[in-house]
């Protein structure tokens, strides 16, 4: 494909979107501040000789706050005339204002508003308000607190949000043990995430892409520390601004920054049966410039599993029963690293940079015994003792600029680089039934993954009650992944496997994006956001076989968003289309047989599939409790679906691999509610139900293909419980259950999980031990899955041994100050591509592995 087209298309998609709002502003929005807020006659400046000045701090610290937004009201005709945003050191200055009475509203997020009354204003007057104080105020704009005091749960206007930093057994975990105490999502016991019953999901961390998400979503949260995310958003119904991708929804990880001034460092450790972390996070910042840096390292251990497998297939009517039990366990090492800077260019300019590395180390040991009957042959016993390594390094590295013109009126530019190594192999060690070493497999699989984004993005107010935002955004993605297969006598070298050659895949995948998105806000509380975006895709892919790949396309993506709050109830609706581009995992061939009776391979002829998403909310505050219930339908044709058959080649395996063949419906609701007992102890439950319908394609017993469909109910919930004491105790529960998924060749079986935990905070806060339990009353978790067609029947079972317990310890170190909050620049946001290889619709596939290979 040739750049020049791309570049062409990308022009077009832009230029079709944006002209249109630009055209609304002279000058197409230029960099000049515009003085008069919009609404006013014309949006004239005002004409006149007199000025009206002062200065804005906080109540507390009596520091001046920055961006603070101050609107001149005229008390006769009570419109708005004029306005500006304070400096960095909160100073204010209006100019050539025309003699009259006037009021001055003062506003800033997070701080109580603030009005000042009855100024008479005269000819040519110089009138110095003098120092304006601004009280700090905790209730936040578009949202409904729902857990009291601890607010560990808000619902607002477009997301759910679960405020992780008042999670006190979060510590010495990882994001992970977070994501499963969330609303609406599920998290398997592998690390799977489904939101809705659909892992068609994007996660984002900080609102940025990371090509470690890409590669394996489960992998990835096991890098970022627990305690160090301030919250999770759930979004479930993005607007057009959002990328395209991610039928199900979106999930956004935020991490805790800080706006302290001064040198502060803090230290977080914990020590378990299963784990233990270390963690140092630091900053310095002075003035207008500000650097942060820190390092989180965790080692994983005894995490033993036991599986057993049954299956029977059909091949050349000669049938086969394998029966296999294995014994494994697992470890690894976490690292993520980090170095941050910031910049305030003006007081109404900002510039962000940082360098992230991540680094993981995993390794997985199982023992497989297998037994093969096969229809007038001779029992076959085996036993294979597989390596698998999964490890990688990526580098994400990224710069932005924001301009801020007025409130709510911003230009930004953001940049992104990322690149991840990845490497995937495994070793394996073949012994007959006497357990003699009598041969040996090894399967390598490298990869690199590396994205540049550029994207830029600009909103601006229409009067008051209207905002339109535009974009547009470039993509350049490129993946190589090389793979091949070895064998080898008990002894010697390796050497190609014929009948598995070895190969490559180059995946170029460029995407062009342009929005538009317009909100509109009525004075009796009634919100309408809707927007569109284009997204146009350019695919260039080949193997060593040849051109790949379903060539360039296009897509339309509109998004609808409404509210109306009436009397303590706020009603919601929502509708949007969703693109999901296949995953480079399900796109990888390597041919992956770690254990060969359940092999998997990917299929780069994959398209995208398009989703259709309703939903209806509905939440109300009744005394102490809230309530919430969402009711949503998801419509996908050109469904992505693993797909299972007999190998032809392999007696008694199973063939894994991914098609265009389903069909997916799934209908259901999300309830939550949340009682606050007292001031310091809440109590909350949730439950997620839908009932999904699957259609696709397999193979029947006469070996041609034939419609096959699967429906059923989905059903989750848990229960969460939180208190704090006084002299620094705190203490929380939580317990979840998950029931069987149903899949369009079977059912997978559920699961369950549950912690405790207490926490003692000590000198003045700055240091805090805790101590924190999971599972402790069960030995173990059985995940049953039973899988069948007309060619085979497969019954799996997998024992995870996790109970745990660990100790944690923190503590703040260093001398700091709070500053109003600031304004940084904003980042690059890719919201695209099915990570992990799931299969949507209900949960990760049946069936035992060494490891999966992919190209990411």
């Amino acid at each position: 494909m040739k750049m020049s087209k791309f570049l062409l298309t990308a022009i077009i998609v832009l230029a079709t979107l944006l002209t249109p709002a630009f055209a609304q502003f002279p000058g197409g929005g230029g960099a000049s501040q515009p003085k008069a807020l919009p609404g006013t006659a014309g949006d004239q400046t005002p004409k006149g000789t007199s000025k009206i000045s002062g200065s804005i701090v906080d109540s507390a610290s009596t520091k001046g706050i920055e961006f603070v937004s101050v609107a001149l009201y005229s008390k006769t005709s009570g419109q708005a005339v004029d306005g500006t945003v304070a400096d960095e050191k909160g100073k204010f200055t209006l100019t050539k204002l025309p003699a009259g009475d006037y009021k001055v509203l003062v506003s800033f997020i997070g701080y109580a508003n603030k009005t000042i009354d009855n100024i008479s204003l005269g000819k040519g007057q110089e009138l110095d308000l003098g120092v304006v104080t601004l009280a700090s105020n905790t209730k936040t704009l578009n949202e409904v607190t729902v857990t009291g005091q601890a607010a560990l749960i808000e619902e607002k206007v477009d997301r759910l949000v679960y405020n992780a930093e008042k999670d006190i057994t979060a510590k010495g975990g990882d994001a992970t043990d977070i994501l499963r105490k969330v609303p609406l999502l599920t998290v398997d016991l592998d690390g799977n995430v489904s939101l809705r019953g659909s892992q068609n999901i994007r996660v984002l961390i900080n609102n940025k892409p990371s090509t470690i998400i890409a590669n394996s979503v489960a992998d990835a949260l096991k890098q970022i520390p627990a305690d160090q995310i301030k919250s999770v958003e759930v979004i479930t119904s993005p607007s057009a601004k959002y990328d395209a991708e991610g039928s199900g929804g979106i999930i956004n990880i935020i991490t805790k920054k800080n706006s302290l001034q001064g040198l502060n460092l803090n230290v977080d450790a914990g020590v378990g049966n299963r784990g233990s972390m270390l963690s140092l996070n630091g900053g310095y910042r002075k003035g207008k410039a500000g650097v942060t840096l820190g390092g989180f390292g965790r080692g994983i251990y005894n995490t033993i599993t036991k599986t057993s497998l049954e299956q029977t297939s059909t091949v050349n009517n000669m049938t086969t029963k394998t029966i296999q039990t294995g014994d494994g366990s697992s470890h690894g090492l976490f690292g993520n690293y980090n170095l941050g800077f910031d910049y305030d260019l003006a007081k109404n300019q900002s510039l962000t940079a940082g360098v992230k590395y991540g680094v993981r180390n995993f390794s997985n040991q199982q023992d497989l015994m297998t037994r093969l009957m096969k229809t007038g042959s001779t029992d076959f016993t085996s036993t294979r003792n597989v390596d698998a390594k999964n490890n990688s390094g990526t580098v994400d590295v990224n710069i932005d600029y924001l301009h801020t013109f007025k409130p709510q009126q911003e230009w930004s530019i953001s940049t992104l680089y990322s690149r991840n190594d990845l490497t995937n192999d495994f070793d394996a060690d073949l012994l007959n039934g006497s357990r003699e070493l009598t041969g040996r497999q090894r399967n390598l699989n490298k990869s690199v993954n590396q994205e540049y984004t550029l994207q830029t993005d600009y909103q601006t107010p229409i009067k008051k009650n209207q905002l339109l935002e535009f974009g547009g955004k470039a993509i350049f993605r490129e993946v190589k992944s090389a793979y091949s297969f070895l064998i080898a006598e008990p002894t010697g070298d390796f050497r190609p496997e014929t009948d598995q050659p070895a190969g490559d895949l180059t995946y170029h995948q460029n995407i062009a994006a342009g929005y538009s998105s317009y909100t509109y806000t009525t004075k009796k509380r009634y919100t309408l956001k809707g927007g569109l975006r284009y997204e146009h895709t350019f695919i260039d892919a080949s193997t060593n076989e040849g051109t790949v790949g379903v060539g360039n396309y296009g897509v339309l993506v509109p998004s609808v968003n409404a509210s109306k709050t009436f009397k303590g109830t706020t009603l919601k609706l929502g509708y949007n289309r969703r693109i999901q581009r296949p995953g480079l995992q399900q796109l990888n061939p390597n041919f992956n047989s770690a254990n060969p009776q359940n092999i998997t391979i990917g299929n780069p002829e994959l398209r995208p599939e398009l989703t259709n998403n309703f939903e209806l909310g509905l939440s109300k505050n009744i005394k102490k409790t809230f309530v919430n219930a969402t009711f949503f339908g998801r419509v996908t044709n050109n469904a992505i679906s693993q797909v299972r058959q007999p190998s032809d080649t392999l007696a008694g395996a199973i063939v894994t691999t991914y098609q265009n063949i389903g069909k997916q419906h799934a209908y259901g609701t999300n309830l939550f509610a949340n009682v606050a007992v007292t001031t310091k102890i809440n109590v909350g439950i949730f439950a997620n139900a839908f009932y999904t319908t699957l259609t696709g394609l397999s193979l029947g017993s006469d070996g041609k293909s034939e419609e096959i469909k699967n429906d059923g109910f989905n059903v989750s919930g848990g229960v969460f419980s939180q208190a704090t004491f006084g002299n620094g105790w705190g203490a929380q529960a939580f317990g979840f259950m998950q029931g069987n998924q149903v899949q369009l060749q079977g059912m997978q079986g559920g699961f369950g999980f549950y912690t405790v935990g207490v926490k003692k905070e000590f000198n003045n806060k700055k240091g805090s031990v805790g101590l924190a339990a999971e599972n402790f009353l069960s030995k173990r978790y059985n995940i049953h899955t039973s899988l069948n067609s007309a060619q085979f029947n497969q019954v799996n079972d997998v024992y995870l041994y996790n109970r745990g317990v660990r100790l944690t310890f923190t503590y703040k170190i260093g001398k700091m100050t709070m500053d109003a909050p600031k304004k940084r620049a904003k980042s690059v946001s890719n919201d695209d591509v099915k990570s992990d290889g799931q299969q949507s619709g209900g949960g990760g596939g049946g069936g035992q592995g060494g490891g999966g290979n992919a190209p990411r």
